[in-house]
């Protein structure tokens, strides 16, 4: 079982209900939480449409973090760039790089 009651074979249909749920029993206290929580929320249950096995994994922001790790390590190698485009190319040729090793290397979400 996930948070809020939601377990992996939840539907968006069954999220959205829990939604209204919530947005209902707070909406008197606080109305401009609920109204963003009604136009923003919905979004989010795209991630219902992935198998199971993956939610953990898209609802964590690990890869972007990582990433943003390796450019700022990088980039702090170098010192001092000459002009933007310089950091560009060199924060472009990390990008190609990693962008490689995601497609023939370990794959992060087979969805075959």
């Amino acid at each position: 079982m996930l948070r809020n009651g939601l377990t992996m074979g939840c539907t968006s249909e069954e999220a959205e209900r829990l939604l209204q749920i919530t947005i209902k029993k707070h909406e008197a206290k606080m109305p401009k939480l609920t109204e963003w929580m009604s136009e923003n929320l919905p979004e989010s249950f795209t991630i219902f449409s992935f198998p199971g096995k993956y939610w953990r994994r898209l609802r964590t922001s690990n890869v972007l973090e990582r990433l943003n790790r390796e450019i700022k390590r990088r980039t702090k190698m170098v010192g001092v760039f000459p002009n933007e485009a310089a950091c560009e190319r060199l924060i472009s040729a990390i990008l190609l790089e990693i962008s490689d090793e995601w497609q023939l290397g370990k794959i992060y979400l087979n969805m075959s």
